[in-house]
């Protein structure tokens, strides 16, 4: 018998001579000196051995031998002999393993045992050597595979692949099969009871875990299914567990790729012998795991979490049973192993519950379970990780679309989405408008959902459920509803909604049928009877539930509204595609609120743009013709001014597109020209307004109806509906050039009649007029041939209007002395259209010498590039032509056509006002009328509709007139502060920002004015305000001066629009250049503190402004900036706001360390507490992000911080003392002078008798004890306060009062001295000054 064969520590380990009886390599045989034909010759040799002889000629020590040098030397072989040499072995191994079974046969047959046991470790012996051959050529071939790709990165050839190459990857999965069919053999007949060598299973296993770091080897089908059942055959049928789950760990823990592959091993494990030990093992390796661990390898986190959830997916119910091992790990703080769970929870519910089978208890326990992680998911939804919050959303929605949700949880689930709307994360609120999609697609209460349909179906429903219910007292709501808590998805989704199936249809996602209301409340009434109470009861329920899921989504639609505003793109298309599916589900307020997403066709962003635009085709053009253009014209009628915009634009791109088709076109002219039956004038108006969106990108569709605009437009129709007229002047004005030439020829002057009509006459009412005029006017600078000449009698005319019906000169000498008794009513109108049309008139006059300049340069570069043209076809051009050019450019005439040009268009735009020094034209007769009208402020209070026309006629003329602006700007800007009609200070706001485009100069000295319009009380101003300003400063036509704060402030207007202008200028002022917002930060905070803004509104200001810089250097820099503000203030409530001010700051490393280098400019600002909290902030905001020795210094810092204030603190108690002691002393001093005073007025009371010169001794001496007693009296009372100290101070001067008249100079000369050497003796200086005072006095 030939000697066993072990498994080596490597392939060189066969050549060492062991003490032990074992095969080994006795004379291998040096390959590499072999020439190739003597190398082909050995090759062929050892296959016919291995082919001829019996397969257990392996363990022969030549054949051994031979065999082991080949393998020692692989990567030396040709690869025809490496085929030869694969081939061969593999085929004996593959022969071998059917003889294991009839191995077992042969023993059972023959009574001599010892030739079976030769002839079984013959066949163990082989098996062995077999594998080892032939693993051992698979790793060496890899690794060649490996070193050579290697070799192609680092150094490029032509030839992709050696020229001996040969396709290895169907050997390697047959032999890596072949080997894992050995393993799920009955190795039992040749191992024994004892089992598999350790050595053998740990030389497989540890090679197969090697082979699944390769990338390149697991893409290969065949091969990636040999290593899962290898991997599953050691780990479960040889109980290879601990080794095999450590190497899994592994593999998981550093290369994501082998993820999915481990769990088919795993699941395939289970599979095939019924056996989940091994998925066991796993699942508690990772619940006893540290979860602090998971915190730094967060890879290894990641693919952990995808492998559990690949194992939930694949062996639902064996996770279910070890989930409570992983439960623990939500309250880690690695987010990703938490996403994991969630997703574990979502696989579980979706598939661990499914079989109904088993005893009444078991699946009352597997609902439990599966109610227990539902509650787990929705507490999750509040996870603090927003990750982990969108992803259980996620979960959520895929819930729902396999229908596992319980109608009992759907609503508290439509809640929690609806809550998540607003999260402050962008993914979250993107998760919850998705889950919110697929509720109402899947949802189980029916295809249409609005609330009054639910309402009064269910107030019929308990109607008849209280005709069902018995007399006796009826139970409470709780009691009379199914509990939903408590049972399971599907089943009481069935169960609940059964009494449905009469009353209502199944829930389908692309359906919305609107008779619903009329199925379930029949005409005369009645309901139909769904069965019993408990059914009737059951339907009731549901009906609730329904209502209460269409209430709640009906509520989302404010947020939903704001959301389409949001800056993230996500929110605007997922909002987008919620509103349609609550609008296909007919959710109360949901198409008004789809009316908001036009202006979003202006966005930048082109998702947002394609969104808006696919949803826009989707409602209202992917339908017949005629019910597109009925929405096309309902969207018109419905929308205002800045609807219309959008609507335009997005009209005229879908109409150069093709999405608007011809039949849709025809159906708006049948709808303008009344054809359709029923048609309004208003909708006939509406159709226009979208033709002539249309005719802005497509000219031609409106050339086959003129004389239909002519006729409908200006008609009887006009009457009904006003703005069909000033619609159809604006179809006037979008006609092509060939068009208006047709008109001119057919029905010029009819139309030219009909719009000076329009303008002139009084047929329209007064609020269509002015804009029916503006289009008017404009209509005819656009299609008349001479059009200032026609605008000229259509001055005249208007002008005859106003002053033929009585005295036009009495009139204007009334204006203009400032008395107004003549103007009537009907004057005040006539004038103010009058005033209007010349105004129009005179801006239209200069858009027309601006658009005739344009036409004249464009016919200029027009014939100089034919000429260019011409030239080059037909050669070099004449010496002469070219010489004459060359004379004109150097003599510059070239430039000076255009300079004449310039010069041209300047006068004649300055002859519209003001005209010529001698002589004035129409319009400039009117301007100082206007002037003088404009400044009687009487007669514009009296009447301020005229106000409103004057002002706006004033506006333009000094738009069109530098001159006429200088001299009345002053009037402008006296009129836009002190107007009572705030329709005046907005129309005046607006054209302060026109008239800073045009005359900058002119304006800039009223920067400050402009600027005081942002605190106008009224809201409309303070908005035009906003506008105004935000249009010329993002634009560079205006400096950001020292008046910026003021726009701060409107930040926090108590107008919601006004505070999001407000935001969004500051949000594109950040964008501009290097962020202005960081220059003017410490002017806006030193201008805001000095204001009487609320503590509230500051606070808000300026972490708005500071969010908006997000440079790491600015933020540095404003920390220094910040800190040196403290030096130069004394006032505590700016020390707040500067400290407030720091701590929103995003604070770096640097930033932290500048702090500390300024400690200086701030330590005497560190006894106010309020300062000293946000300092505290800074230093916790300091100690997240700091790295050791940062922190260390941080800590340092805190520490003098603290002492520093604490010693500040001191110093205050201490100061605060010291003042009262003071006080104390001061009310003493008062009491002792005031009574000195008293004594010496006695003094001088009874020396009035005596002579003045003579003073007697016995009399000074009693005077001094009588001070003296006093003052000791005064020591002794220091108790008393300062209030009774200026009672006594009093006294002397009520005294004086009193005395006579006759004291003697003398006397009082000498008392004054007295008591003046009686205070040097005291030294107090203050009251001996209050007392010379009171003496003198």
């Amino acid at each position: 018998m030939a000697p066993s064969f072990d498994f080596p520590q490597s392939l060189r380990a066969l050549e060492e001579d062991g003490e032990d009886n074992r095969l080994y390599a006795r004379n291998p045989i040096d390959i590499a000196s072999l020439r190739p034909s003597q190398l082909e010759e050995f090759v062929k040799g050892i296959s016919f051995d291995l082919s001829d002889k019996e397969l257990f000629c392996i363990e022969e020590q030549d054949v051994f031998d031979r065999v082991y040098s080949l393998v020692r030397g692989y990567n030396g072989l040709p690869a025809t002999c490496k085929v030869n040499l694969v081939e061969s072995l593999r085929s004996n191994l593959s022969v071998l393993l059917p003889n294991v079974d009839s191995l077992s046969r042969a023993s059972q047959g023959q009574d001599d045992a010892t030739p079976v046991l030769d002839r079984v470790a013959s066949h163990r012996n082989a098996l062995k050597i077999y594998t080892y051959f032939l693993f051992t050529v698979v790793l060496n071939e890899e690794v060649n595979i490996t070193s050579t790709n290697n070799m192609k990165v680092t150094a490029s050839t032509r030839k992709k692949h050696p020229k001996n190459s040969w396709n290895w990857e169907p050997q390697r999965g047959r032999i890596l099969n072949l080997i894992a069919n050995s393993l799920e053999i009955k190795l039992a007949l040749l191992f024994g009871p004892t089992g598999l060598e350790e050595n053998y299973i740990s030389f497989i296993a540890k090679n197969a875990f090697a082979l699944f770091e390769n990338a390149t080897v697991l893409k290969d089908s065949d091969t990636k299914d040999a290593l899962c059942r290898i991997i599953g055959a050691c780990a479960t049928k040889y109980q290879y567990m601990a080794q095999s789950c450590a190497s899994i760990m592994h593999l998981v823990h550093k290369y994501d790729f082998v993820v999915t592959h481990i769990a088919d091993a795993v699941a395939g494990a289970e599979k095939k012998y019924a056996d989940g030990s091994l998925a066991n093992s796993l699942v508690r390796d990772i619940g006893r795991t540290n979860p602090k661990d998971y915190i730094k390898d967060t890879v290894g986190a990641e693919n952990v979490g995808r492998l559990l959830v690949e194992l939930s997916d694949r062996l639902p119910k064996l996770m279910s049973v070890n989930i409570g091992l992983l439960v623990p790990h939500f309250g880690g703080e690695s987010y990703k192993i938490r996403n994991a769970l969630v997703g574990v929870l979502g696989k579980l519910v979706a598939k661990a519950f499914k079989d109904v089978e088993g005893e009444v208890n078991s699946k009352s326990v597997r609902l439990r379970t599966k109610q227990a992680m539902l509650e787990i998911l929705l507490e999750r939804c509040r996870d603090v990780s927003a990750y982990t919050r969108s992803r259980v959303l996620q979960i959520w929605a895929e819930l729902c679309e396999e229908h596992c949700v319980s109608i009992g949880l759907w609503n508290e689930l439509a809640e929690v989405a609806a809550g998540r709307l607003e999260d402050k994360s962008a993914m979250v609120r993107k998760s919850a408008l998705n889950l919110l999609i697929m509720m109402l697609q899947h949802n189980p209460f029916g295809p249409q959902l609005r609330i009054a349909s639910f309402e009064a179906t269910l107030q019929q429903y308990k109607k008849k459920l209280k005709e069902l219910e018995p007399d006796t007292p009826s139970e409470s709501d709780m009691n009379r509803l199914p509990s939903f808590s408590n049972t399971s998805g599907n089943t009481e989704v069935d169960d609940v909604t059964a009494g449905l199936t009469k009353v209502q249809q199944d829930s389908l996602p692309d359906s919305c049928l609107p008779q619903m209301e009329e199925d379930l409340v029949q005409k005369d009434g009645c309901v139909p009877d769904v069965g019993n109470l408990e059914q009737t009861r059951a339907l009731v329920a549901s009906l609730e539930a329904g209502l209460r899921f269409s209430k709640c989504i009906s509520t989302t639609i404010p947020t939903l509204a704001q959301l389409m505003a949001s800056s993230s793109a996500t929110d605007v298309e997922n909002t987008i595609n919620l509103l349609m599916r609550c609008r296909q589900f007919q959710i109360d307020a949901s198409e008004a609120c789809l009316h908001k997403m036009l202006p979003l066709v202006f966005s930048q962003d082109k998702s947002i743009y394609e969104a808006v635009e696919n949803a826009f085709i989707t409602i209202y053009i992917k339908k017949n013709p005629v019910e597109a253009a009925k929405n096309l014209i309902n969207l018109a009628i419905e929308s205002n001014i800045g609807d219309l915009a959008a609507l335009e634009f997005i009209v005229g791109a879908l109409v150069s597109k093709g999405n608007i088709s011809n039949a849709a076109i025809s159906a708006l002219w049948d709808f303008f020209c009344f054809n359709i039956s029923g048609t309004t004038a208003i909708q006939s108006c509406g159709a226009l307004s979208i033709l002539c969106m249309a005719a802005k990108s497509s000219s031609a569709v409106l050339s086959s109806h003129l004389q239909d605009i002519i006729d409908i437009g200006f008609g009887r129709w006009a009457k009904i509906e006003p703005l069909l007229a000033r619609t159809a002047c604006v179809a006037l004005q979008r006609l092509s050039e060939d068009d208006r030439k047709k008109l001119l020829s057919s029905n010029g002057s009819r139309a030219f009649g009909i719009l000076e009509s329009l303008i002139t006459g009084f047929w329209l009412p007064e609020n269509i007029w002015y804009a029916a005029a503006d289009k008017a006017i404009a209509a005819i600078y656009t299609i008349h041939p001479t059009p200032e000449t026609f605008a000229a009698n259509l001055v005249k005319k208007s002008l005859r209007s106003v002053f033929d019906c009585s005295g036009g000169e009495e009139l204007h000498n009334e204006i203009g002395s400032g008395s107004a008794g003549i103007l009537t009513t009907v004057q005040v109108e006539r004038l103010g259209r009058y005033l209007f049309v010349v105004s129009h008139v005179a801006m239209n006059q200069l858009l027309y010498i601006e658009s005739c300049l344009r036409k004249v340069q464009k016919q200029k570069v027009g014939k100089e590039k034919m000429n260019y043209d011409f030239q080059h076809a037909n050669g070099a051009m004449p010496a002469d032509t070219s010489k004459e050019i060359g004379i004109n450019a150097e003599l510059g005439l070239t430039a000076s056509e255009d300079a004449i040009l310039d010069t041209l268009s300047d006068k004649a735009e300055k002859e519209i006002v003001c005209g010529g020094s001698t002589e004035k034209n129409l319009i400039g007769h009117c301007a100082p009328f206007l002037s003088k009208l404009c400044r009687n402020f009487s007669l514009m209070q009296k009447y301020p509709e005229l106000q409103v026309s004057a002002m706006l006629a004033l506006c333009r003329f000094m738009i069109i007139d530098a001159c006429f602006c200088d001299t009345n700007l002053q009037l402008l800007f006296t009129v836009v502060e002190s107007a009572p009609s705030e329709i005046v200070r907005s129309n005046c706001t607006i054209c302060l920002g026109d008239l800073a485009v045009r005359f900058p100069n002119l304006l800039e000295p009223w920067t400050e004015n402009m600027y005081s319009r942002l605190q106008d009380p009224s809201v409309s101003v303070r908005k035009n305000a906003v506008l105004v300003l935000s249009h010329l400063i993002l634009n560079d036509m205006m400096k950001v001066k020292g008046y910026i704060n003021e726009m701060a402030i409107r930040l926090e207007d108590e107008d919601e629009r006004i505070s999001n202008l407000a935001k969004l200028f500051f949000n594109e002022l950040s964008k501009k250049g290097s962020n202005p917002i960081y220059n003017l930060l410490p002017d806006i905070l030193g201008k805001l503190s000095n204001q009487n803004l609320k503590r509230e509104s500051f606070c808000n200001i300026m972490q708005f402004l500071i969010g908006s810089i997000k440079k790491d250097k600015q933020m540095e820099s404003l920390v220094e900036k910040l800190c040196n503000r403290f030096s130069g203030v004394t006032d505590i409530r700016q020390w707040e706001y500067i400290s407030y001010c720091l701590s929103q700051l995003a604070f770096t490393e640097k930033g932290m360390k500048k702090l500390m280098e300024s400690f200086k400019t701030y330590e005497h600002v560190l006894s106010e507490d309020s300062v000293m909290d946000h300092f505290k902030s800074i230093i916790n905001k300091g100690k997240k992000f700091a790295k050791p020795e940062l922190k260390l210094c941080i800590e340092e810092f805190e520490d003098k911080l603290n002492k520093f204030h604490l010693e500040k603190k001191e110093q205050e108690v201490t100061a605060r003392n010291a003042q009262i002691h003071q006080q104390k002393i001061d009310s003493m001093e008062d009491f002792v002078v005031t009574r000195n005073a008293g004594e010496a007025n006695m003094e001088s009371d009874n020396d009035e008798g005596t002579d003045g010169e003579v003073i007697d001794p016995c009399t000074e001496g009693m005077i001094k004890s009588v001070n003296e007693t006093s003052k000791s009296r005064c020591v002794e009372s220091e108790e008393h306060s300062v209030a009774s100290s200026e009672l006594t101070e009093s006294e002397p001067d009520d005294t004086e009062i009193q005395s006579p008249n006759v004291i003697l100079r003398g006397a009082s000369k000498a008392g004054s001295e007295k008591s003046n050497m009686k205070d040097k003796k005291s030294h107090v200086s203050a009251s001996s000054r209050r007392n010379i005072r009171s003496k003198q006095r």
